[in-house]
């Protein structure tokens, strides 16, 4: 438990306290929270947010709030201990990191960033952590993912890719409780931006790619902002692992010289853990990595070349932190990963549908690789997608052509359109893949729009591949101000292919 008064001392010690109004006193603040309805006795209330209002203050003081922590002064907030900060950004990770006693290397961290890929590789890097603690004896290791989280204890879906800073350090600190050794978790530029990390210290931090995204005036307001925002995490890595392969190696290089120690892999001849003599045979893939320590071949479970590069990742991190090779190779080669590169197949073999969580350029284009030369026998490529609303707003000019110059047919359907018109997205994005030449057409609902697929792929009458890209395993769709169930994209196609296996066994 700590007191209003060391809230304050830490506020004043980082140079954050502005000033301090109504009494301090002895007041023990027993939670902390950014949202009104999660208020009880006794909380420090946070408020933050573009979309912040008084009233929800007044909400909070009257389930049981004594203080609140904000840039500016409230009237509502009179009667309650009140921290005028300079930046509340940085406040909230202060405060969360003095609430939950937050301890550097308890559990030790991996910090995962990159456009793309950081999903795989730290669900690659936590099976490596889990083969290696197993044959020790010791717990299960955390996981923070786009997909679901792991304490030590419970798995849970997740609700956005990198938590906020009270709701991270809440985590860490059951983890902790837990026993669990280390915790792999992805990094989102959005959460170096707006401080969620600030005041945590990875063991190891991954650099996978960068690629234009996220440019929005909700985002990033433009590419250098949305590079910059990701290079600021080797400020906070003891070790950095970097990929000698992707765009501006360069210069995450040089930025990677704020981190105690760099190891780099990659195809580049020059990195430390050098990946070559890549196979795809019987539809498995394998490579071998060379390094100071070893030369060893190891085997994907998953499909898509694309992989390759988050499995090195993921070795890189193993390679920091000691892991057996035969456990990095057994993690690799049972590993699958939900809503990435999963598979269903008709029982004739005519259709072939992928899901998977592409949804930006870079892995658009390298999907599409992946495709072309590891399904060669699919004559045909039916691609389903949408994109989002009021953010990424470079992606619909972006996908739109991508998806029209290697596909024979284009499905646009919803994908957390929020406040903009669905309508009005698909129009746009459809312009886009017109100018291909390619064959388009926009369809609202998702599962609609699969099932629409699986028509024309029918009609085609020989192999065809359909694409349904985007949202992977995500539950819930944006559409207006909520959030609401939906299926995710594995069980829309399983469930288009079933119904197209019924439908043939009755021809």
């Amino acid at each position: 438990m700590i007191t209003a008064e060391g809230i304050g001392t830490a506020l004043r010690e980082r140079g954050l306290l502005r000033r301090i109004e109504g009494e301090q006193g002895g007041k023990e603040i027993g939670w902390l929270t950014s949202d009104s309805r999660k208020a009880k006795a006794d909380t420090l209330f946070i408020c933050k947010g573009a979309a912040f209002r008084e009233v929800y203050l007044s909400e909070a003081a009257k389930r049981g709030a004594v203080a609140y922590v904000s840039e500016v002064s409230y009237a509502r907030g009179k009667g309650l201990t009140g921290f005028v900060v300079s930046d509340i950004r940085k406040a909230m990770a202060v405060i969360s990191g003095v609430f939950f006693a937050y301890e550097p290397g308890r559990p030790q961290l991996t910090g995962i960033t990159g456009t793309k890929g950081k999903t795989t590789t730290a669900w690659y890097l936590k099976s490596m952590l889990d083969e290696w603690k197993r044959e020790q004896g010791e717990p299960e290791t955390g996981l923070l993912s786009t997909i679901q989280n792991y304490d030590g204890e419970n798995w849970e879906d997740a609700v956005m890719t990198t938590p906020e800073a009270p709701e991270l350090h809440e985590f860490l600190a059951r983890a902790r409780k837990n026993h669990v050794s280390h915790v792999t978790m992805e990094v989102s530029s959005q959460a170096l931006k707006y401080r969620r990390v600030s005041g945590i210290q990875f063991q190891v931090g991954i650099f996978l790619n960068i690629s234009e995204d996220h440019i929005s005036p909700v985002e990033h307001e433009d590419f250098e902002d949305y590079f910059s925002a990701k290079l600021s995490m080797f400020r906070q890595s003891e070790a950095a692992c970097l990929n000698l392969d992707c765009d501006y190696a360069e210069r995450i290089l040089k930025a990677a010289r704020k981190a105690g120690k760099i190891v780099t892999f990659g195809h580049h001849p020059k990195a430390d853990l050098h990946c070559c003599e890549v196979r795809v045979q019987d539809e498995h893939i394998s490579f071998r990595v060379k390094c100071d320590r070893f030369s060893e071949r190891f085997q994907l479970a998953m499909k898509g070349k694309f992989n390759i590069e988050n499995a090195m990742a993921a070795i890189a991190a193993g390679y920091v932190y000691g892991i057996p090779v035969h456990c990095m190779q057994r993690a690799l080669a049972e590993t699958l990963v939900p809503g990435r590169m999963e598979t269903f197949s008709t029982k004739n073999g005519k259709i072939c549908g992928i899901v998977d969580f592409a949804h930006n350029r870079l892995s658009f284009e390298k999907l599409f690789d992946a495709v072309f030369q590891e399904y060669s026998s699919y004559k045909k490529i039916i691609t389903v997608f949408g994109c989002p609303g009021g953010k990424a707003l470079n992606r619909r000019r972006e996908l739109g052509i991508i998806a029209g110059l290697f596909s024979d047919h284009v499905v646009i359907t919803s994908d957390d359109p929020g406040l903009e018109c669905q309508d009005a997205i698909a129009r746009q994005v459809r312009g886009y893949v017109e100018m291909t030449g390619c064959m388009c057409e926009c369809v609202e609902e998702r599962e609609e729009a699969v099932a629409r697929a699986a028509e024309i792929a029918e009609a085609y009458g020989e192999k065809t591949m359909i694409l349904l890209l985007g949202r992977g395993s995500e539950k819930f769709q944006k559409i207006g101000t909520d959030s609401l169930a939906y299926p995710t994209d594995s069980e829309l196609m399983r469930a288009a292919v079933q119904q197209y296996d019924r439908a043939e066994t009755h021809r």
